[in-house]
């Protein structure tokens, strides 16, 4: 039986890689630039130098069960990276038989944030559940939803998509898709630091640190630092996000009925002052029926680490 799995994390910036056993122990683990090469043929060729010492190290490609990839727009029905807006490498790219083909073992590829409802259930606090939904909230909101103990896919592989749903009909506009009030644009670091520009001018009387800031440097982080110090402006502004995440993630219960949803991303180091109205907004929009049923938890997977070991659970799925 082979006992390890390769984890690999393709962003728009940076991939992460690295090799994990069964347990979740991370072995060896690394990083490259993503964008390097203007081919992806260059991308392979990098990722196969930094990872075959490492494949020897453990005793090569005999011990491994295969790599799992997480990436953007990956497609786990048929392998492909299909139009990544973040990737230099266009149209559809299909890249889990190039590697299959480069690295002479399987090959299981996903959307990253699938990926990452497969690690929690792999390895982190969603060990054992077979409904659930994960919810990233980072620079985008991502979401992973398990029905059943099977990861929702869809007809054709892109299911799952809640950071798109739409929370404010005709609301704030999504820069990147041209659509209004889906939850991406509240509910993400970059959505806060939208409400914070848009409360600074609703309230100018109002004093706040966030004013000393340079509207370049706002950020969410520079947000939840006001806040612990009790600006008045800065508690709103999560307590507004929280408001917003808690009505869809009431109408994602009332979809698929989990048994927890599990939040993930930058955005939950803000902790109670995100998590309270959160789960506030998301109780007082349930019917009868799911009321204090659904259990609201950050992850307990280590950021550093997640992103590899929701990639190489992919590989365990069927064995």
């Amino acid at each position: 039986m082979s006992n390890y799995a390769i984890g690999v994390d393709i962003g728009g910036t940076n991939t992460k890689f690295g090799i994990v056993d069964r347990e979740g122990k991370i072995l060896e683990q690394g990083r490259m630039l993503t964008n390097a090469h203007d081919t992806v043929q260059g991308f392979i060729g990098d990722l196969y130098e930094f990872l075959l010492p490492m494949i020897e190290k453990i005793g090569g490609i005999s011990q491994f069960a295969g790599i799992g990839i997480g990436a953007p727009n990956g497609n786990y029905y048929t392998g492909n990276i299909e139009h990544a807006a973040n990737l230099k490498w266009k149209g559809i790219v299909p890249l889990a038989s190039m590697l299959q083909e480069k690295f002479g073992m399987r090959v299981k590829l996903t959307n990253d944030a699938n990926a990452a409802a497969a690690g929690e259930q792999q390895y982190g606090c969603a060990k054992g559940m077979k409904d659930f939904i994960t919810i990233t909230l980072g620079t985008g909101v991502g979401s992973g939803i398990f029905i059943n103990g099977k990861i929702v896919l869809g007809h054709d592989g892109f299911a799952g998509e809640l950071g798109h749903t739409i929370i404010r009909p005709g609301g704030r506009l999504h820069k990147g898709t041209g659509i209004r009030g889906p939850l991406e644009a509240y509910a993400s670091e970059t959505g806060v630091r939208e409400t914070a520009l848009e409360m600074l001018e609703q309230q100018p009387t109002l004093p706040s640190m966030l004013r000393d800031i340079e509207p370049a440097d706002l950020t969410s982080e520079k947000v939840y630092e006001c806040a612990i110090e009790g600006d008045k402006i800065a508690l709103e502004i999560f307590q507004f996000t929280g408001q917003i995440l808690g009505e869809a993630l009431a109408n994602f219960v009332m979809f698929s009925s989990p048994e927890a949803i599990v939040l993930f991303g930058g955005l939950t180091k803000a902790g109670d002052l995100i998590l309270n109205p959160t789960r506030e907004a998301m109780e007082a929009n349930l019917v009868q029926v799911f009321k204090n049923k659904v259990k609201l938890v950050f992850s307990n997977l280590k950021e550093a680490d997640a992103a590899i070991l929701g990639a190489s659970a992919l590989v365990w799925e069927e064995d």
